[in-house]
């Protein structure tokens, strides 16, 4: 399987490093986003990568993976909730005027429309680069998603949250923004074991339905915990159900 690794000083990050890994040659592009704090390459470790293999190898399929700058900041550095968002924010801005432009330029496709994906943080990713960039993103995979991110660190609620959250400013969306939205979709995936907590997918279902966004919601057994075993059977199912079927040759 082709990979390709590079990395760059972001200035939306200012100027913090970071690494950027391309699999496949071919296909239709994913942006696919860590768990947590993970980096760029955590998907491969945990075998998400070769779970979906088959459709790198089939040239249906195209994989970007970014470390995760804001989930770092979620867990691990930030003390109050306007830091972690105001670096969420930042982080927002690196995938929309860095990570998207290289995407496009590797796809050779200007207008490239993205896949996104993620499993836990990396979920709320992939809902917010949908929802924040409709332009940008056409679907977003969402696995076993954390949604809520006060749980996380402490603090009131500051417009740079608002403005980085999609429970809070979906319910606000007018104009063009939400019209091309309504043109996208969202898939909520979670599994009813443990670690896992249903809630949040239904909290998202609620805003999104609200205002007519296209969403769906799969609730997967007891026996689906939190867990990459959980997300190496979710994500090969539902991009099989999205992707264009494979060619013959």
């Amino acid at each position: 399987m082709s990979k390709h690794k590079i990395s760059w000083r972001s200035p939306a990050l200012g100027g913090r490093e970071i690494t950027f890994v391309r699999y496949g040659v071919m296909g239709q592009p994913l942006l696919l986003f860590p768990t947590a704090g993970g980096d760029a390459e955590e998907p491969e470790r945990f075998h998400l990568i070769e779970a979906i293999g088959e459709y790198i190898q089939d040239l249906r399929l195209k994989v970007y993976c970014i470390d995760s700058i804001a989930g770092q900041a979620w867990l691990q550095e930030c003390d109050t909730l306007d830091q972690a968002a105001a670096v969420q924010n930042r982080f927002d801005a690196a995938i929309a005027r860095e990570v998207v432009p290289a995407i496009r330029r590797d796809c050779n496709d200007p207008n490239a429309q993205i896949y996104a994906a993620g499993a836990s943080i990396g979920a709320f990713n992939a809902l917010a680069a949908v929802c924040r960039h409709p332009d940008l993103f056409q679907l977003a995979i969402c696995m076993s998603g954390t949604y809520d991110m006060t749980r996380f660190v402490e603090g009131r609620p500051t417009p740079d949250y608002h403005a980085c959250s999609p429970l809070h400013f979906v319910p606000q969306l007018e104009g063009a923004q939400l019209e091309l939205l309504r043109k996208r979709f969202v898939l909520l995936a979670h599994g009813q074991g443990e670690f896992e907590d249903p809630a949040q997918s239904w909290n998202v279902e609620r805003v999104l339905g609200q205002k007519r966004i296209p969403n769906r919601v799969d609730a997967w057994g007891k026996e689906w915990r939190h867990d990459w075993v959980t997300w190496r059977k979710m994500l090969p199912q539902f991009l099989g159900e999205f992707l264009p079927p494979k060619t013959s040759n």
